[in-house]
């Protein structure tokens, strides 16, 4: 595994590469596993947000094989960066992907795991789960303040479920809003932009040769702002990207 550690637009990015994505999966579960018996240690709880995609799904395989018996899960708290509006049977929620390969694996309550209801009205359901963020998780400055927040790099440089030239979404100060795919016209439920900035630490998950072409558009050119993903800054925090050799390819380090 490769390390890189660099610092842009005066916020620090720490980029771990490894060489494929079960490599790359390893490495996101040893970590998370270390943060959170550490965070026991002190005494202290964890509010992570979990991320859907291809990526998860092996991350989460790795976590539930590996990790069942030596984390201390009970002191984390899951939420979602985003859902698709489907029901949680839908091959397509992220909910099931974590539920499938992870959560059924470990040892956890299920008042811990607090996911969106896709099958409920979009709109509604986005004020619920606003208020239920509120009441579970730290605020700073009117946000509330996740340990950690998982996300997912398209190809296209949408995150969670904020895609390019979503103004709505873009300039939202809502702790999540609806919004729609803007190929498939399905509706999603997303944290938005200041919700992830807030976030203690940010963890971008990335794999395969179809995200080398933005990974470099984003880590190689600061001004990347037109992008979701350029536009991720943590006010406080730090942005770790994990990514497989595929991703980090036209990296301007290895080229």
């Amino acid at each position: 595994m490769t390390e890189l550690f660099a610092n842009f637009n005066s916020m620090d990015r720490i980029i771990k590469i490894s060489n494929n994505i079960m490599a790359l999966s390893h490495e996101v579960a040893a970590d998370l596993s270390a943060i959170i018996n550490n965070a026991v240690r002190r005494s202290h709880h964890l509010n992570i947000a979990l991320s859907g995609g291809n990526t998860p799904r092996t991350f989460y395989s790795v976590l539930g094989t590996h990790y069942a018996l030596s984390t201390e899960w009970k002191a984390v708290d899951f939420f979602w960066s985003d859902e698709r509006c489907v029901p949680p049977g839908d091959r397509e929620s992220n909910y099931r992907v974590a539920r499938e390969h992870f959560f059924e694996r470990i040892k956890i309550q299920a008042g811990k795991i607090h996911r969106i209801r896709g099958e409920d009205d979009p709109q509604t359901e986005a004020i619920r789960y606003s208020e239920l963020i509120k009441k579970k998780v730290p605020f700073r400055f009117g946000f509330p303040v996740f340990d950690i927040v998982f996300l997912g790099l398209g190809t296209d440089g949408h995150i969670a479920s904020i895609f390019p030239g979503d103004e709505k979404v873009l300039s939202s100060v809502r702790t999540c809003e609806v919004a729609v795919h803007p190929e498939t016209g399905q509706k999603r439920i997303t944290l938005t932009l200041p919700v992830i900035n807030n976030a203690e630490r940010i963890i971008f998950l990335v794999s395969g040769k179809d995200k080398a072409e933005i990974v470099a558009e984003i880590l190689n050119n600061p001004d990347a702002k037109h992008y979701p993903a350029g536009m991720v800054n943590p006010h406080f925090g730090k942005i770790y990207w994990y990514m497989d050799l595929d991703a980090a390819s036209l990296l301007s380090q290895y080229a």
